[in-house]
């Protein structure tokens, strides 16, 4: 199973603050950790993890069942992204690329097609999300 893109931003945190008692960082680049604050963590986990469970429960599903599936993954995303608690953290470039990746990757588990889908609406594969993506 992919790991959610939030494993990997707290992996990275986690990263940044041994090497930074390591001595191998000054402190003060440990700032970007801040990038990813746990409100932001838990929100984005709890988007991907309704994903999840709405794709779990497709069977044999027609691509408008995958693509609604994939509209309220992003529009939720798209919540958490402008959501003003996080003190100002969003999704940035690298965010957004591992968010689509594991929702293309998430399909691809559960025995969806993604290119042949994507190539039914005459996209890419790496558009499937730009229709409702803010971020």
């Amino acid at each position: 199973m992919a790991n959610r893109p939030p494993e990997n931003w707290r992996a990275w945190m986690a990263e940044v603050a041994r090497d930074v008692e390591a001595g191998i960082l000054e402190p003060e680049c440990a700032g970007a950790a801040e990038m990813y604050p746990e409100s932001l963590l838990r929100a984005t986990d709890s988007a991907l993890e309704a994903f999840e469970a709405e794709v779990r429960g497709l069977l044999e599903p027609s691509d408008d069942e995958v693509f609604g599936a994939v509209e309220r993954a992003v529009l939720a995303l798209n919540a958490v992204d402008g959501d003003t608690s996080h003190g100002g953290a969003g999704y940035c470039t690298e965010e957004r690329e591992q968010l689509c990746e594991y929702i293309d990757l998430t399909l691809g588990e559960h025995g969806v097609d993604v290119a042949a889908l994507a190539a039914r609406r005459g996209i890419d594969r790496a558009e499937i999300t730009d229709a409702w993506r803010d971020w």
